[in-house]
């Protein structure tokens, strides 16, 4: 209160008017100082000055970081109706309100169209003449200007009038300052239980894909931008997008950033990018930068090393981000890269666990389980050469050819189990096999696997890689939740989707229990939203039990 006291002292010795208008005044400043929210102490300071001032108008410009124009502008006494016929609001590049801007000091005009200095009005506006304008300081800077226009009754604005306004500015810097460390607190807050969240997610074992679709939709929410996007290096030493959270995510997944390109070279070697409007840079230089307006292009860079980048653009047209979030959405891409590293190093902790015990599975199997089933086929031998009955020699022939199938099979798991991830062909039906493989460990049984058309040749890796994170998805869906007994896996490289283009359908059906009324579905929904990204879709349905009980899921994408 030190600097309204101080602006209050100039009222002494003026008229018995302004003094009769003191406790208005001080109603005014305990209205204006009341609340922390930034936009709604905006709308009370021009309401409260418009009343103290009697006049029909009120507005508050606030100055951008360059100083040169205006990046909001709050009014009072405009409808929505004039506000529409209007059209975009003031930037203060021009008029009155940009010689506020250039000399802030007190203004009083008793007609601002015959002002040199205005720059008249847009079609649709209020006719105003009358007019007021007085600089709002926070802590000792120029913040913006405080703007009332039509004093009520026709008149003029007073000598009073604007020593009260000025005296209100003086309360309004303070209230703005106030409104606008407690935003920038709040600010810092949901950034930091942002970075909390995604370490949380990501160590919660969380697959590579999963983690990084993490990581895009909380910095597309802290950032209140229109998608959150993480890069990755490609093997032509360029960037390219591999998940993405977006209203629209289509056409956007798989898009390249060329070694060349300014932006790449810049973020792999660890320096952020930032863009006021991505559609007209010259550096953007791909085909998803015209969807786009001001955007952060932030490397996720741990220990030295740049594993990828996260981008969160904003709508076209949309306000610029400012110092402070590009302070705090740095620190965050710092804070998810490390988060990442540690995910990673669990992963791999895990995995080696995994493989341990699959050897050990794998040899449990060949010198028990096998050496058990090839000694009770020996004794099934010589009990056929020893029976005279036909019928009993031929069923326990079966029985043997059985057991030799089997011995097949399980020597046939042994390999898979004993394989490594780098000896793995990377054909797509040979990955989908290995994902068959791995998941019957748990299931206790061996899932059946059909392929129609030439799925190698015919389906792309980014939509390979996609239709295999689908699967295990769907994979560990049954696995966790169905109780099921029978799964069947068909990839179909030959289906034509409801777009008229060429597609592939991942179906994964079962005959388990089926999805409960009010069960969780985040599984079924990743799945739709990784389809969603290529351009595809997914559903499901009834499964293979009798009278359709299970699921049967069906992902589908564009070849």
């Amino acid at each position: 209160m030190e600097a309204a006291t101080e602006a209050t002292r100039s009222l002494r010795g003026l008229s018995s008017e302004l003094t009769a208008r003191v406790p208005q005044l001080l109603e005014a400043m305990r209205t204006v100082g009341a609340g922390l929210d930034l936009h709604i102490t905006l709308d009370r300071i021009v309401e409260t000055a418009a009343e103290l001032a009697d006049a029909r108008y009120a507005a508050i410009g606030i100055i951008d970081d360059a100083r040169e124009g205006l990046s909001d502008f709050v009014t009072y006494g405009v409808t929505a109706r004039e506000h529409e016929r209007i059209g975009a609001l003031p930037d203060g590049h021009k008029g009155l309100l940009g010689a506020l801007i250039h000399n802030p000091e007190p203004l009083r005009l008793g007609d601002l169209t015959r002002d040199p200095r205005s720059a008249g009005f847009p079609p649709g506006h209020p006719p105003m003449r009358t007019f007021l304008g007085v600089p709002v300081r926070v802590q000792g800077e120029i913040f913006g200007n405080l703007y009332l226009t039509e004093k009520r009754g026709g008149g003029e604005f007073s000598e009073e009038d604007l020593h009260m306004v000025r005296v209100l500015a003086t309360e309004a810097g303070i209230a703005i300052g106030n409104a606008r460390m407690y935003a920038a607190t709040r600010q810092r807050e949901r950034w930091i239980d942002g970075s909390v969240a995604v370490t949380t997610e990501l160590l919660a074992g969380s697959d590579v894909d999963d983690a990084l679709a993490v990581v895009a939709e909380q910095a597309r929410k802290l950032a209140e931008s229109a998608a959150g996007i993480v890069l990755l290096p490609d093997d032509e030493g360029g960037l390219e997008i591999v998940a993405v959270s977006a209203d629209d995510p289509a056409g956007i997944l798989g898009t390249h950033i060329p070694s060349d390109s300014p932006v790449a070279e810049q973020l792999l070697a660890g320096e952020p990018v930032f863009v006021d409007d991505s559609a007209t840079d010259p550096r953007m230089v791909t085909h998803v930068a015209a969807r786009f307006g001001p955007s952060m292009m932030l490397p996720l860079k741990s220990g030295g090393r740049v594993l990828g980048t996260l981008a969160t653009p904003r709508s076209r047209g949309a306000r610029p981000f400012t110092a402070a979030e590009r302070t705090l959405a740095t620190q965050f891409a710092a804070q998810a890269a490390l988060a990442l590293v540690l995910a990673d190093a669990q992963r791999d902790r895990e995995r080696l666990a995994v493989f341990e015990d699959r050897d050990r599975i794998a040899r449990d199997l060949h010198d028990l389980v096998i050496q058990r089933l090839f000694a009770t086929g020996m004794i099934l031998e010589s009990a056929q050469r020893r029976t005279v009955v036909p019928e009993v020699a031929r069923g326990v022939g079966k029985a043997v050819d059985e057991l030799d199938v089997t011995i097949q099979e399980i020597r046939t798991a042994i390999f898979a189990l004993q394989q490594g991830p780098a000896e793995a062909p990377a054909g797509l039906r040979t990955r989908v096999l290995r994902e068959i493989g791995t998941a019957a460990v748990p299931l206790g049984f061996q899932p059946s696997a059909a392929f129609v058309g030439p799925v190698d040749a015919r389906v792309g890796e980014l939509t390979g890689k996609n239709l295999i994170a689908a699967l295990r998805e769907a994979l560990s869906n049954a696995f966790r939740h169905a109780g099921a007994s029978r799964i069947e896996v068909v990839v179909d490289a030959t289906v034509t989707l409801p777009d008229g283009t060429d597609g592939v359908r991942l179906t994964v059906a079962d005959d388990g229990i089926g999805i409960p009324d009010g069960g969780r579905r985040s599984g079924l929904r990743n799945l739709a939203k990784r389809a969603e990204s290529l351009g595809g879709a997914s559903a499901y349905g009834p499964g293979l039990g009798e009278d359709g009980s299970g699921t049967k899921v069906t992902w589908e994408a564009p070849l």
